[in-house]
């Protein structure tokens, strides 16, 4: 898998993952819920946003790399 397709996967798992807890959130509508989101989701969602930036900058260095070599 290159860079370009794990940054997709992330992002659709991203996805996936806040649409699937937005669902969860109509029915678990506590003070452990909010914890949870606080604590992991927020952490989570901070985290692969910084990742898929982090990807794109390595993708486009390897692109700089593969054209120095050629």
């Amino acid at each position: 898998m290159g860079v370009h397709e794990g940054r997709g996967a992330l992002a659709r798992s991203l996805k996936d993952l806040l649409i699937r807890w937005t669902e969860v959130k109509g029915v678990w509508r506590d003070a452990m819920a909010d914890q949870f989101e606080e604590q992991f989701l927020f952490e989570l969602e901070r985290e692969l946003r910084t990742a898929t930036t982090t990807m794109d900058s390595m993708a486009q260095m390897l692109a700089q790399v593969q054209r120095d070599c050629r």
